[in-house]
């Protein structure tokens, strides 16, 4: 590895973060700088930088997750924020969604080699398995689109009364207002900006909180997913 894609020292706010799993978390870390870089998952750049701007910028999602519920993370990519939060939070159910056969052989990777039984991963497009997977209390994702785009793929598979968690740099606020109508039109009820990780990264994670009525992804996206979870049992009985 170059000087430049060093993976420095985990720094101790992570093992207050992640506690018992801090041999995990630091394992993880690891994998990201060798073979995420290696297979193109990461830029060897981002490796300097991996504990303060990707482990705890994600696993400080957790302060807003509530305890027990199911949460599917919205293109996943190497893992972020869906492992940080997994190895904090064993409470979860977690589905990680990717639709690239080489991020999701590496994210299986992961899952198998830390033992994270409360974590599933899942190949496929958000629009392709609504219907195929069940709802979900909570959607996360981080650095996927546009807001307006990631909650037309994320909050169709939340279920009623769910929120999608989105993790935004500076142009959060920005980006809730360009979506707003978009929002309502996918059922949203109300919308928030929060910011999490006081003490343990600075500047702090900021997160767009969606939250859904009891339609998410309105009417439309209603009638598609109960096509869809016809189609699936009708398949299921041949």
């Amino acid at each position: 590895m170059t000087a430049e894609a060093e993976l420095p020292p985990a720094p101790e706010q992570a093992r207050d973060v992640f506690g018992d799993r801090f041999t995990d978390a630091v394992r993880y870390a690891e994998l990201l700088a060798e073979a995420g870089v290696q297979r193109g998952l990461i830029g060897p750049r981002e490796v300097p930088r991996l504990w303060e701007r990707h482990l705890l910028n994600c696993a400080v999602l957790s302060e807003v997750v509530p305890e027990g519920v199911t949460v599917c993370d919205v293109g996943s990519g190497a893992g972020l924020p869906g492992i940080p939060l997994a190895l904090v939070r064993e409470d979860l159910k977690i589905t990680l969604l990717e639709p690239l056969l080489r991020r999701t052989t590496f994210l299986t990777e992961v899952v198998e080699l830390l033992g994270l039984d409360h974590v599933t991963v899942v190949r496929g497009r958000a629009e392709e398995v609504m219907g195929q997977l069940p709802p979900v209390h909570v959607v996360t994702a981080r650095a996927v689109a546009p807001l307006d785009r990631l909650a037309a793929w994320g909050i169709p598979l939340l279920r009623p009364y769910g929120e999608m968690l989105a993790l935004k740099g500076d142009t959060a606020e920005e980006e809730l207002k360009s979506a707003a109508t978009a929002l309502s039109k996918l059922g949203a009820v109300e919308t928030s900006i929060l910011h999490v990780g006081e003490g343990v990264v600075d500047p702090r994670s900021t997160v767009v909180r969606v939250e859904v009525g009891e339609s998410p992804g309105g009417v439309r996206f209603a009638a598609k997913r109960a096509k869809a979870a016809r189609t699936g049992r009708t398949r299921r009985r041949r």
